[in-house]
């Protein structure tokens, strides 16, 4: 996804350094990246599961639209997240990026894609798939 303007993050936080609305947040820089995108952006769609990716492979397997997917996954750092097969069909989708409080697996495949990946660490685990989770919800991560 190409930007129509080019603004670095450092510039865009300096323009906001006096927002107290709560509008314009950052994470904690504790996210890695992953991906073969380094710089993405999109609106945001949420999901939030824990140890289960069903609607990590939902949200995915949907029309991107250019968004970005943020998982939260509690920080949990026992199972992952997004794999390889994941990854491809969120590129395939049109996803700009995923963000995962979490991890992540499958680290040759998630470089090789035209994707931002970000997430806590890689863990080779896979999750189940039981359909626990939930889709659209607002969410709070690392205290934003």
């Amino acid at each position: 996804m190409v930007s129509p303007v080019s603004i670095s993050t450092c510039d865009l936080c300096d323009a906001h350094k006096s927002d107290d609305s709560g509008k314009f947040r950052v994470m904690p820089p504790v996210f890695k990246d992953f991906g073969g995108l380094t710089r993405f952006y999109g609106q945001v769609l949420a999901v939030k599961c824990f140890g289960d990716s069903s609607h990590v492979k939902l949200a995915v397997e949907s029309e991107g639209l250019g968004r970005v997917l943020v998982v939260d996954g509690a920080g949990s750092l026992s199972r992952a997240l997004l794999g390889g097969n994941l990854a491809a069909s969120a590129a395939r989708q049109g996803w700009s990026g995923v963000v995962v409080h979490g991890c992540v697996r499958d680290l040759s495949e998630l470089s090789a894609l035209p994707l931002g990946i970000r997430a806590l660490a890689l863990n080779p685990m896979p999750t189940v798939r039981a359909d626990q989770g939930q889709t659209g919800v607002a969410l709070q991560v690392l205290g934003v």
